[in-house]
């Protein structure tokens, strides 16, 4: 969560973007309670713009089940993939990378680790391609069986869509420094020198919601999906609470 969301907030260089209210609380809120809920235990949250501001008020809204550690990106404002290679000298192998500007529902982390393979660069991929709000600017993904061959924004021809969540081999960091250009690269830089290696396979997250959330018209797609499911939750308890009465 290094960069300063400028989509989001049209030049409101004051918005902090995971602080953005969604339903009365915000986005950083939903990612916490999404791992909390799958078990993971400790969190390394790459932070850059507004630092301390951001920390100052994430911490509190920490699940108490999450041990929470900061790392400080002073080149936030080079991609994310600087963002992730700041990560390097912290976390162990394999470990789940994910973007904090992502809603994700926990399960889609369940199957991640579950079907995860620990020498491989593992992506959760969306084959809805319907569902996608916004698939001109979504991260394509073309491939061959469980294989990716190519990934990028501007593919013509692919078969599903980043999710924007991995299980990553150590690996990860030496292809993104070997990315680099003028020392900076994109995550898609890496995962696109590993796929040319046969090294990054794909776990299809099937029926299970995701949403990233860029713009404005995303956050409220978001709501509206979280509406809708919140009044299927209600609906599927009233007959249980009724014959309880």
């Amino acid at each position: 969560m290094a960069g300063s969301g400028s989509r989001f907030s049209n030049g409101d260089r004051k918005k902090l973007k995971p602080l953005v209210q969604l339903l009365g609380r915000p986005l950083i809120a939903y990612t916490l309670e999404a791992l909390a809920e799958a078990n993971i235990e400790t969190v390394y949250a790459v932070i850059g713009y507004q630092a301390d501001a951001l920390r100052s008020q994430i911490e509190s809204r920490v699940p108490a089940k999450i041990d929470m550690r900061w790392i400080d990106n002073p080149h936030w404002q080079l991609k994310n993939g600087v963002s992730a290679l700041s990560a390097a000298r912290h976390v162990s192998a394999p470990f789940l990378l994910s973007m904090a500007d992502h809603l994700f529902d926990s399960a889609i982390v369940d199957l991640l680790l579950r079907a995860s393979e620990p020498d491989r660069l593992n992506i959760a991929i969306d084959r809805k391609l319907e569902s996608i709000f916004d698939l001109d600017d979504a991260m394509k993904v073309q491939m061959e069986g469980e294989q990716v061959v190519a990934i990028g924004k501007d593919l013509p021809h692919y078969d599903a869509i980043d999710t924007g969540m991995f299980v990553c081999p150590a690996e990860i960091f030496s292809y993104l420094e070997a990315a680099k250009i003028n020392g900076d690269c994109s995550l898609a830089d890496g995962v696109r020198a590993m796929a040319r290696d046969g090294l990054v396979r794909v776990i299809d997250i099937g029926s299970t919601w995701w949403q990233d959330i860029d713009t404005s018209e995303m956050l409220a797609r978001a709501e509206e999906h979280l509406i809708a499911e919140n009044r299927r939750r209600a609906v599927a308890v009233t007959p249980e609470r009724a014959s309880v009465r």
